[in-house]
């Protein structure tokens, strides 16, 4: 396979791949809310910490941000942005796979393994996929910037300035990237004996850093931005990280087992091993990701699939020796395309949901009883399901509100909304009311046009203990017994620590009046919106 190939090939798959969200609709997915707001706040141009307090820095909001700017405040302008952040991801691996040497075919394979294991099931943006997107780009950077060249500076500018992004979309995430970039610079500055790249790295590192900080220090930066002070709580568990590890993590086990194996030889001849400095960041890369993935699937908890970047990395380093050890030629035609047929049947989930879509309306229904009224029992009704007020994603329907175009909802929720926008104080005084939305509807905010409350104590949202604490609960407390609101929405999910604060829903059954609930967007429909008036 020629290197002109392998790059159409790839931009196939890096781009293609990301572009088909935008033919599809798609179920309201569970806090999108949150990725809405924020967007949605920055595109008006509010600043952050100043009109609103988030533990979380901004870099996640900034690009929904930007496609709220170019295509409007609406939640498929969510899946737009994803877009272009997957493409990113893409070309970001391939750049790190081509720095460490990694043989074309190989490459190429490892790509395809990046795409369906990690990018194209994200096609929503979320800030535990945002954070590896721009480590992604950091990395690639670096990578180009300590392999020389005359951009090499740039590139170091480039990859200081993406790590720090990372670590300002979420700081777990961002702060293991930081780890991982000095470790490779580490061994970069110790082989050849010169310090300028890291010096280069953390200067721009520091810059950046101070760039983005500095003016938010008069608003409250410190108590909001998590960085281990009261009254944030430490998801870093020592407990925790060795229970993960060692009862699950399966794969990170498995892929560290193989990895091991296939340095080993290696290790015979330390020196030789060192001066190989391609080599050297490839292992380093590879047992560095294997390991922030153990740690992020703690401190990162929700979804239990953040952390499936590793898959790519561990397979791209374990073929690439395996090819060298077994004399594969995966730069043939033949071996390549074995090779994605396999990658293809190991990922297959990624791309079959499109194909059940179509499956299900050709392949009949499984049976569950025959003529004569005698019962089947199968796979797919052996166990009772006893919650008879879940809504299946089948029977959910579209919203006529521009905001939630192509986002399906259970029938509740869609006629709720409706009601809400029907009521008369909506109707004569939409932009006038002061509305307190404590739930997961967050886009009725530009449906209805209300403005919203600002200021360096306003949470970005209303998750007791992780969005808000004590402090906001009280003020928010204060201004529901005085009836400041005209209307509160409030969302209660009583399987949820505090989601949206018991609390208050408690003083608004005191001092409000409740006249509707519906549905809330959610899988399986285990939560209630309550609408409150004075």
């Amino acid at each position: 396979m020629t290197q002109r190939r392998a790059t159409i090939i790839e931009c196939i798959l890096i781009i293609g791949l990301a572009l088909v969200p935008l033919f599809a609709t798609f179920p309201y997915r569970v806090n999108i809310f949150l990725s809405w707001e924020g967007a949605y706040r920055l595109s008006e141009g509010q600043m952050p910490y100043r009109d609103f307090g988030t533990p979380l820095g901004v870099g996640f909001w900034l690009m929904p941000a930007l496609f709220f700017k170019l295509f409007g405040p609406y939640l498929v302008s969510l899946v737009k942005a994803q877009v272009l952040l997957n493409i990113i991801g893409g070309f970001s691996f391939r750049s790190i796979l081509k720095s460490v040497g990694v043989p074309v075919g190989v490459r190429v394979l490892a790509v395809l393994v990046f795409v369906l294991s990690y990018s194209f099931p994200n096609f929503w943006p979320w800030y535990n996929n945002t954070v590896i997107i721009y480590q992604l780009a950091g990395l690639a950077l670096l990578l180009k910037g300590l392999n020389g060249g005359k951009w090499r500076w740039a590139a170091i500018f480039g990859a200081a300035f993406f790590t720090f992004l990372s670590f300002f979309t979420k700081q777990d995430g961002g702060g293991l990237a930081m780890l991982l970039c000095l470790a490779l610079l580490g061994y970069h500055s110790l082989r050849h004996k010169r310090w300028q790249e890291l010096a280069a790295f953390l200067g721009s590192y520091a810059v950046v850093a101070l760039a983005f900080i500095l003016p938010f220090v008069p608003h409250g930066f410190g108590y909001w931005f998590n960085h281990g002070q009261p009254p944030h709580n430490s998801r870093l568990s020592v407990k925790d990280i060795i229970d993960e590890f060692l009862v699950a993590s399966q794969w990170l086990k498995f892929y560290l087992v193989l990895v091991i194996l296939l340095i080993a030889p290696a290790l015979r001849d330390v020196k030789a091993l060192w001066a190989d400095s391609r080599k050297m960041m490839f292992i380093l890369l590879t047992i560095g990701i294997i390991a922030e993935a153990s740690l992020f699937q703690v401190t990162s908890y929700t979804p239990p699939d953040n952390n499936i970047f590793f898959h790519a990395f561990a397979f791209a380093f374990i073929f690439t020796q395996l090819s060298q050890l077994l004399q594969l030629k995966t730069d043939s035609f033949r071996p390549f395309l074995a090779g994605a047929v396999l990658v293809g049947l190991w990922w297959s989930g990624a791309f079959y949901k499109y194909v059940d879509r179509i499956l299900s309306r050709i392949l009949p229904a499984p049976v569950t009883a025959v003529a004569g009224g005698e019962n089947v029992i199968s796979r797919n009704n052996f166990m009772l399901h006893e919650d008879t007020t879940d809504v299946p994603t089948s029977e959910w329907i579209f919203s006529s509100l521009p905001e939630f175009k192509k986002i399906y909802m259970p029938p509740s929720t869609v006629q709720g909304m409706d009601r809400l926008m029907n009521l008369p104080e909506v109707k004569t005084k939409g932009k006038e009311l002061n509305i307190l939305n404590l739930t997961e509807l967050t886009p009725l905010k530009h449906s209805i046009g209300y403005k919203e409350e600002i200021g360096h104590d306003i949470p970005l949202w209303h998750h007791l203990g992780v969005g808000m604490f004590n402090r906001q609960l009280a003020a928010y407390q204060e201004r529901i017994a005085r009836k400041e609101y005209d209307i509160v929405l409030y969302e209660y999910a009583p399987t949820l620590n505090n989601f949206f604060p018991f609390a208050l829903r408690d003083d608004l059954k005191r001092h409000y009046r409740q006249v509707d609930s519906f549905l809330a967007p959610r899988r399986p429909t285990n939560a209630t919106i309550e609408v409150y008036i004075k």
